[in-house]
């Protein structure tokens, strides 16, 4: 089988974890800190604080901002269920916003609109507490237009960059760009720690407020334990942290074969009817998943092809999904086809290939000339 991924994990990510494991401490200490310490290097962050997972890093990035019930989080209509699920989780409700048909990512100009919709209430736009754009598939969002249209209203920008540590914008690192970036380490991203997450911030507020809210609301500054405010335990383990460090040493080799993989891939489907993602202007993606578009006339059959291919011995996925029109937000909120347009299609056209460092040409091949007998 040609997996959708598979973890770079080598013998010395198995040694670091097996050494962490037989030193007995296992819970937030020596290794997390050395692993906070050096994802601030790759990001230039003036803090960053690791968790449990990336759904619980989204999460304590708008609880640090007071999102609470009767509040608004701005986000995109196309992602992985958790972004829009956290502000739910804080007692709020996701505004969402279309996405470009290019990048899959939130389209600022449909977010000026839903802004402006919201200012016509006075009331309406002091509910927003975020926006909150994610980098879909690990290319970023159209950054300087998001952050120009959210501080015209004062409103923060939180990223959810879950797909997308290492990717850059004109040079500058996902996830520093708003108040607050949040990431994943989930195996399907190009480094891991089996689960586990972070948020990057320079603002030092936020930055203990993130520490007391991971570590059941335990002041971190506090000489003796004191507990200053209801928290969780979002701690990363140490052994997590310990396979961080290795992890992240191989991430510039990583995302250098994830690169040369896409681009072989676009090649292979030059001239085809299907479309390849495209990359923006200034942007260097990770590549977290090998995301294209199928003919339209081929999207009614996906679910056909999904399981031929495997039949094949290939496996593949859909994108990811059209957060308003799974059940529980389609009933909640009265969401129908026609309120996204863009992310209707994307959502019914899109297919993630097999993407990971040890991808070989040959396999490339084979996934391409496969998927190619199934849309003709």
């Amino acid at each position: 089988m040609i997996r959708l991924t598979i973890p770079s994990i080598e013998q010395d990510d198995l040694t670091a974890v097996e050494e962490t494991l037989a030193g007995g401490y296992l819970v937030q200490g020596a290794r997390v800190r050395a692993f906070e310490a050096c994802l601030a290097g790759l990001l230039a962050s003036r803090h960053v604080i690791v968790v449990s997972n990336g759904t619980a890093a989204l999460h304590l990035a708008l609880l640090a901002l007071n999102a609470r019930p009767g509040d608004l989080v701005v986000t995109t209509a196309y992602s992985w269920v958790s972004t829009a699920n956290v502000v739910e989780l804080c007692g709020a409700q996701p505004v969402f916003v279309d996405i470009r048909p290019d990048t899959f990512n939130m389209n600022p100009e449909a977010l000026r609109l839903s802004l402006a919709r919201l200012t016509s209430n006075a009331e309406d736009i002091k509910r927003v507490k975020a926006v909150l754009p994610i980098h879909a598939f690990g290319q970023m969002a159209d950054m300087p237009e998001i952050l120009e249209a959210a501080s015209a209203f004062g409103i923060p920008v939180v990223e959810d960059a879950a797909c997308a540590l290492g990717a850059t914008l004109n040079a500058r690192q996902a996830g520093t760009w708003g108040a607050m970036g949040t990431f994943s380490l989930h195996p399907r991203k190009a480094v891991t720690t089996g689960e586990g997450g972070l948020i990057a911030t320079d603002d030092d507020m936020l930055a203990w407020k993130l520490r007391v809210l991971r570590n059941h609301g335990q002041d971190p500054d506090s000489k003796t334990p004191d507990f200053v405010m209801p928290g969780f335990n979002y701690r990363m383990t140490e052994f997590q942290a310990a396979l961080g460090i290795t992890q992240i040493g191989k991430l510039p080799r990583i995302l250098e074969a994830r690169k040369q993989a896409a681009s072989r891939y676009d090649q292979l489907l030059a001239g085809t009817k299907v479309l390849s993602p495209a990359v923006s202007e200034g942007s260097a993606p990770v590549h977290q998943s090998y995301v294209c578009l199928l003919p339209p006339e081929a999207a009614p059959r996906r679910a056909e092809i999904i399981a031929r291919l495997r039949g094949k011995g290939i496996e593949t996925a859909i994108g990811t999904w059209h957060i308003p029109l799974t059940s529980y937000y389609r009933k909640r909120y009265g969401y129908r086809p026609g309120d996204f347009p863009v992310t209707d299609e994307v959502f019914a056209r899109s297919l993630t290939l097999p993407m990971f460092e040890s991808l070989t040409d040959e396999q490339q091949a084979f996934v391409v000339e496969s998927l190619m007998a199934e849309v003709v």
